[in-house]
């Protein structure tokens, strides 16, 4: 049990207003918070008031804000279903990458830059920064290096994810009518660059997005983590 949230179990009677209340229902609740305004509208306060509680009957269940946001943390990572081990880094980042996206987008995709966020100490399961380490180890990366390309993983993803979040509605996504307004936007502006990619500009298929700005990391990975080749001598040739 993490060390921020208290016990279940109390003696006596609950107050008024809290007989159903549970660290369960709070973390959903902050979740409805996250859908509907955003990681920085959580807080005890705006919680409560979507439970319709007193905010100070928060704290039976759960210490404060930071053990508020790492419940949520953890309730993004433990939808993931992680993937078995390949040995290869390209299979092995690609499946971790889709699985973590898959259940960031199930329901909450705004909550998931909190994987990224809080601290690792403070989550509960711990089984998919291993597997991904584990990969990038495998590769020949130093414990260090392989901590920096978990984050940039991380980072990518977490940015994609908040992009398809927040802003799809200017990607014109599954809207072919605003997508030719948007085309026609920018082919009049004085920017020939712009206007030259305008038809891609307008739209967004974010899934082909995400492949392709993964493909590029693994790429980038594979040739920082790849052996250095030692050229042929002289005296090796036998000249």
């Amino acid at each position: 049990m993490s060390p921020a949230i208290r016990p279940e179990t109390r003696r006596g009677r609950p107050p008024a207003g809290q007989s159903t209340l549970s660290r369960q229902a709070i973390l959903e609740a902050a979740m409805a918070v996250v859908d509907d305004q955003g990681v920085e509208a959580v807080s005890m306060r705006t919680v409560a008031r979507v439970l319709g509680v007193d905010p100070k009957s928060l704290y039976n269940h759960v210490e404060n804000k930071d053990a508020l946001l790492d419940g949520l943390a953890e309730l993004v990572l433990s939808r993931m279903v992680i993937p078995d081990a390949s040995g290869d880094l390209r299979k092995d980042v690609t499946a971790m990458a889709r699985a973590f996206r898959s259940a960031a987008l199930a329901e909450h995709p705004r909550a998931a830059r909190l994987v990224l966020t809080r601290p690792v100490e403070s989550l509960i399961t711990l089984n998919p920064l291993e597997v991904a380490l584990a990969a990038f180890l495998r590769a020949g990366a130093s414990p260090e290096v392989a901590v920096h390309c978990l984050r940039t993983v991380l980072a990518f993803i977490t940015g994609t994810l908040l992009r398809e979040a927040e802003a799809a509605f200017t990607l014109a996504l599954g809207d072919p009518g605003r997508a030719t307004e948007r085309q026609q936007a920018l082919e009049e502006v004085e920017l020939p660059s712009v206007r030259a990619a305008a038809s891609h500009l307008a739209v967004c298929d974010h899934e082909q997005e995400f492949d392709f700005g993964l493909g590029l990391l693994i790429d980038a990975f594979d040739s920082r983590l790849a052996p250095p080749v030692t050229a042929l001598t002289s005296e090796g040739d036998g000249n």
